[in-house]
């Protein structure tokens, strides 16, 4: 780090906001022996954005589509180098149920993405989920996909291990700290927060739900949504361990749902949305999940998973960023010259994190990626 006439600190990059994206992008321009500075509004980690509530599924079988497939398999090579880097437990393998209704699409796309990438998998009914995974009660016209590679991250651990490998590496991560305005100069970027001035060759921004309020220009395909996770007490619980209840992602008729296995918090994890999109401004979304948010998620348990529908263990929001198309935004911005951005990750980013930081890395570095993300090309927006 040096110091600029000005009197600011000077960085080679700039990393705002230190949550599952930036936790990795910080770590990966580390690694490349720049000197980086993240900052992070919160605590490191937090649970006001998207990158907290202990659990976030993993899966190659990506309903989303078959071009998600390569990244997720370059995600899971890069948590398993974090694994070995930091000695810490991140990854837990479950396997991964994809289960709907009569007329939903999302078992023919997760089996779509298996076959366009050669990934394992087997066709099941819904009696025989029921049957192989009795925590689940299936309806017999149900039909489903079963990934054996599925599995489950450890969320805020997976954002402690990346900012440890990144302090390692001669990171430095400030939090609490808020940015109030940002400039581009004629050699980098000036940034401003509530308690300095720094200055940077390269500005990456991945703010999360506060993304727009940074890159204003970016705002249509970050837009901040509310969503709420629910853990209730098993009633059998032996059939909620990790060795027995794969990870899912479910479709009813009327709505869609996906879950865990019981992990550090001592309930059935899962969460439960309509087609409903509650939009919010993430500096005065009520955070107090509601008696009747609360209900909604348990007439799922009861109607699919009906031995782990007990008391209520937990409740808690999070904000999901939504991009317009719903596939995530990546890229160096248009208009700038030194500013790269991540966002619109949609409600299940997390899992590749590890692998759009080293994307990310890859702009604010080279101005390009040899890891094919095209369909989340910020240009074509």
């Amino acid at each position: 780090m040096s110091r600029t006439r000005s009197g600011n600190d000077r960085y080679d990059a700039i990393v705002v906001g230190v949550g599952g994206v930036g936790s990795a992008t910080t770590y990966e321009l580390a690694r490349r022996g720049l000197d980086v500075l993240g900052i992070e509004r919160y605590d490191v980690p937090h649970a006001m954005g998207s990158s907290h509530g202990s659990t976030r599924i993993i899966r190659k079988a990506q309903q989303e589509g078959p071009e998600y497939v390569p990244l997720v398999e370059r995600a899971y090579e890069r948590w398993r180098d974090l694994e070995e880097r930091t000695g810490r437990d991140l990854l837990t393998v479950t396997g991964s149920v994809h289960a709907g209704a009569p007329g939903t699409d999302v078992v023919a796309n997760a089996r779509e993405a298996c076959d366009a990438h050669d990934i394992e998998y087997e066709d099941l009914s819904g009696d025989e989920v029921t049957e192989r995974f009795p925590g689940y009660d299936l309806p017999s016209d149900f039909e489903a996909v079963f990934q054996p590679e599925g599995g489950y991250l450890d969320c805020e651990r997976c954002v402690t291990a990346h900012v440890e490998a990144a302090h390692a590496e001669g990171a430095t991560v400030r939090a609490r700290e808020r940015v109030i305005d940002w400039s581009e100069t004629g050699d980098g970027v000036r940034v401003r927060t509530d308690k300095g001035r720094y200055e940077a060759d390269e500005l990456v921004v991945t703010a999360g739900a506060w993304t727009a309020d940074l890159l204003p220009s970016v705002a249509d395909d970050a837009v901040p949504v509310r969503a709420l996770m629910a853990w209730l007490q098993p009633e059998e619980p032996e059939l909620f361990s990790p060795d027995r209840f794969p990870v899912f992602v479910l479709r009813g008729e009327d709505g869609g749902g996906y879950g865990f296995p019981v992990h550090d918090v001592p309930g059935f994890k899962f969460g439960y949305s309509g087609d409903h999109r509650e939009v919010v401004d993430p500096d005065r979304m009520d955070r107090e999940p509601t008696a009747a948010e609360e209900e909604l998620h348990r007439r799922f348990a009861e109607e699919f998973f009906p031995a782990g529908a007990g008391p209520t263990v937990a409740l808690r929001t999070c904000i999901q960023s939504y991009s317009s198309d719903e596939d995530f935004v990546l890229g160096r911005v248009p208009g700038y010259d030194s500013v790269t951005v991540g966002t619109g990750f949609t409600g299940h980013g997390f899992k590749f994190a590890s692998a759009t930081g080293e994307v990310l890395a890859d702009f604010a570095t080279e101005g390009e990626t040899d890891i094919d993300v095209s369909t989340h090309s910020i240009d074509r927006l």
